[in-house]
């Protein structure tokens, strides 16, 4: 685990109450490895929206949304990550299906929220394989317990820091004064760089096939059941973003790394004092980086579109390389 903060039970964002993941993989052996994966907060809706909060690392993306999340401080709906050329088909199928929530009879605007990674390098992007019944798929098989994580999802064709990447999530329990609140992350890691763990670089064996540090992007999401507005979980988004970092990311021109943070807590009593925030800040950190590592970790060797292989993480070669002492660059 990274850093000294507990997890919760399932190490994973389903441990904020009140929140939902779904995923649907979408395959057509070899050249399709995409999918959908749904963040689902049980009572999101237009009439009862939760705070939230946006930040754009790297703007090189085609995130949904974010204007009105930006301007309002309002989630709608469920948050969605997908493939990047299917993102705007994701975003209608994702309006259909909560225009058929109860409560939604009436409605005539709707903001949806969907973001992107590009799976290009091992999935035939351009056919956007991504259809509304894959997006209905994840949203109403969302549930609470153990997510899965690597290649599924919206991660079946992604690629991070050299090695196949995929889901990832983790989840951090904090105090903030008398009480303790979850903290949760899932990301969808597709970003270049050297991979780093601890502060150690991961020197690959081979250099393999993999896309240049110029193509990736990072996807995440925070959710926490701590009382915040819109303007701490902007700035709890920043230190999501922050975090990938610590990773060995790149944060190359053609990388759309962002990250969207909401409470389940409605945006009416008081919240915590921006001077209490340090704890959460900290879950951030250490809960981004360690669903980054899990992504990876969880993801098997995938061969994809035109012959591409990109190898998994060896488990024996994190290990030997954590057993080294690390070096003093003083």
């Amino acid at each position: 685990m990274i850093g000294d903060i507990p997890a919760g039970p399932l190490g994973a964002i389903t441990d904020v109450p009140g929140v939902r993941v779904g995923h649907t993989s979408v395959r057509e052996h070899p050249d399709v490895h995409s999918g959908v994966t749904a963040v689902v907060p049980d009572t999101v809706g237009p009439a009862t929206p939760l705070p939230a909060g946006v930040f754009t690392g790297n703007g090189y993306g085609k995130i949904i949304g974010t204007s009105q999340l930006t301007e309002l401080g309002a989630l709608e709906t469920p948050v969605l990550l997908t493939s990047t050329l299917s993102a705007f088909r994701v975003a209608d199928a994702l309006v259909g299906w909560m225009l058929e929530r109860p409560g939604c009879e009436e409605i005539l605007s709707l903001n949806p929220v969907v973001g992107e990674c590009n799976d290009g390098f091992l999935s035939d992007i351009r056919s956007r394989p991504v259809r509304e019944e894959h997006v209905r798929a994840a949203l109403d098989g969302a549930s609470g317990g153990p997510v899965a994580e690597g290649c599924v999802g919206a991660g079946c064709g992604t690629v991070a820091l050299g090695y196949k990447a995929g889901i990832g999530t983790a989840s951090r329990v904090t105090g903030l004064g008398d009480r303790r609140h979850t903290v949760g992350v899932l990301v969808q890691a597709n970003f270049g760089g050297t991979l780093r763990v601890l502060g150690r670089t991961i020197t690959p064996r081979s250099p393999g096939r993999a896309p240049v540090a110029d193509t990736g992007s990072c996807m995440i999401v925070v959710a926490t059941d701590a009382p915040l507005d819109a303007r701490q979980l902007t700035r709890i988004a920043r230190r999501a973003v922050f975090a990938l970092a610590r990773t060995g990311a790149s944060y190359s021109h053609g990388s759309g790394d962002y990250a969207i943070a909401f409470s389940t807590r409605p945006a009416t009593g008081a919240t915590v004092a921006d001077a209490a925030l340090g704890p959460l800040f900290e879950a951030v950190l250490d809960g981004v980086e360690e669903a980054v590592l899990n992504s990876l970790l969880a993801a098997t060797t995938t061969t994809g579109h035109r012959g591409r292989t990109v190898g998994a993480l060896p488990a024996d070669l994190l290990l030997t390389t954590l057993a080294t002492p690390p070096v003093d660059r003083r």
